[in-house]
């Protein structure tokens, strides 16, 4: 008879719970360990309005529910039969600390000692510390302690990651031809594969060329021409298929991805202005990431004086659309005028949370510095009649334990792609400048 196989334990940092609170339910039935500097830790991220500050509270709140008078001791089961147990556990005397190897008493090091303790309490059993911290799990393992980050929510083949376009090539010209005549075409005279919801194709043959989209609704591939919104004009494909998407009414969220200057939050703000008499207000938000860890409180003035640098970006986007306008103009006298009388909000993303937002176009700035959870409850915050726009350079994060696999735009596109209402695309030229462009490309 063969014998039983003993379930891992697996050790969670800090990291993992401020990523995602619910972590410890995502180890089947496998057990799973606190060390007790990682609740301290937690204790001083409780208070806060932030992403990080929720989830600590949220797991607190969570393991109070669970617990009992031994929790130091015994094992607690975790909640439904599909989970195996938790249990509170402190650093130790082992046969190898941390503390001493690496020289000094941190909390990284109590927390290994901890997981190195457990390991060696339970020779039979699999010993894993979990880590969104880098430099923890290389610690970790240069103590023979195995160590691996969090994968439950992330996306595996970030090199694949849906971009929302694609070119078909095809060897009668005659094919675009009747494309341009009759403004669309049915999927399987252009293609073999089923077609994804709202995805986008530039149509090649020969010299000819066309660009198209596959309309759910109709179930053809459309015509897409360039078109201004409010003084705006694409530069190029994917500009006009970005432009397409963020102007489409039956699209109510679209994300926009795509490396510094090619053009994301410019094309979203001009939809929106160009889209406002449908809309009650428009929402420009991005997350504020306080620089070398110092929170936004450290700066000088009221509220509005701590968040103008960090919506900076925002405003310049704003100005050069004004700025496509005479002073004189209608146009340019109509974004004051939203200005001033609150129809569009420039705003930290924190001061959304917690609200239900209807009739308003909204963008969020720079979303791939947002986790999944994050993501999600923004998205679930959309009341009637409302449109989410996100945009964001997945491979430049700014925030710490997120990485192009598991932030939440990546996930979100991942996640949400062949869905009716949704539409993506990922902009790869650039259209700053060529000086820009050079730069980007040779340095």
């Amino acid at each position: 008879m063969p014998k039983k196989k003993e379930n891992k334990i697996f050790v969670l940092d800090t990291s993992v719970l401020l990523y995602d609170y619910e972590a410890v339910k995502n180890f089947q039935k496998n057990d799973v360990a606190i060390p007790i500097t990682v609740l301290e830790e937690l204790d001083t991220f409780k208070k806060g309005n932030t992403v990080i500050n929720l989830h600590a509270r949220e797991f607190i709140r969570y393991l109070d529910g669970i617990s009992d008078d031994n929790m130091l001791q015994d094992w607690i089961p975790l909640n439904g039969r599909s989970h195996g147990k938790l249990k509170v556990v402190s650093a130790g005397k082992n046969s190898v600390d941390a503390t001493e190897v690496y020289g000094s008493d941190k909390n990284d090091h109590r927390i290994i000692n901890a997981a190195i303790r457990l390991k060696e309490e339970n020779p039979k059993r699999k010993v894993i510390l979990v880590s969104k911290d880098i430099n923890l799990r290389l610690k970790a393992r240069a103590l023979n302690l195995e160590a691996e980050d969090y994968e439950t929510i992330q996306i595996k083949d970030i090199e694949h990651l849906y971009k929302g376009k694609s070119e078909l090539h095809l060897e009668d010209p005659s094919v675009i031809s009747d494309f341009y005549d009759k403004g669309k075409a049915k999927p399987s005279d252009l293609m073999e594969e089923e077609p994804i919801f709202n995805h986008f194709y530039i149509l090649k043959s020969h010299k000819s060329s066309a660009l198209g989209w596959y309309n759910p609704k109709s179930k053809y591939i459309e015509q897409i021409d360039k078109y201004n919104a409010y003084g705006i004009t694409p530069k190029n494909a994917e500009q006009t298929f970005a432009m397409h998407a963020l102007s489409n009414p039956n699209v109510m969220l679209a994300t926009i991805t795509g490396s510094a200057g090619t053009g994301k939050t410019l094309l979203a703000l001009a939809s929106a202005l160009e889209q406002r008499s449908n809309f009650k207000q428009i929402y420009l938000a991005r997350p504020i990431v306080p620089l070398s860890n110092r929170d936004i409180g450290f700066l000088p003035g009221d509220a509005t004086a701590k968040i103008d640098p960090y919506m900076q970006p925002l405003w310049d986007n704003l100005s050069f659309i004004k700025n496509q306008y005479k002073e004189t103009s209608k146009q340019y006298k109509k974004i004051e005028e939203m200005v001033q009388t609150d129809k569009l909000r420039i705003v930290p993303l924190a001061y959304i949370r917690g609200r239900s937002i209807s009739n308003v176009i909204f963008i969020i700035d720079e979303a791939q510095n947002l986790t999944p959870h994050e993501v999600k409850t923004i998205i679930t915050r959309a009341g009637e009649n409302t449109k989410v726009i996100f945009t964001g350079d997945i491979f430049q994060i700014d925030t710490p334990y997120l990485d192009a696999q598991s932030n939440g735009l990546s996930y979100l596109v991942d996640r949400m792609h062949n869905q009716e209402m949704y539409a993506h695309i990922n902009l790869e030229k650039g259209e700053r400048s060529d000086l820009a462009n050079l730069a980007s490309q040779l340095l």
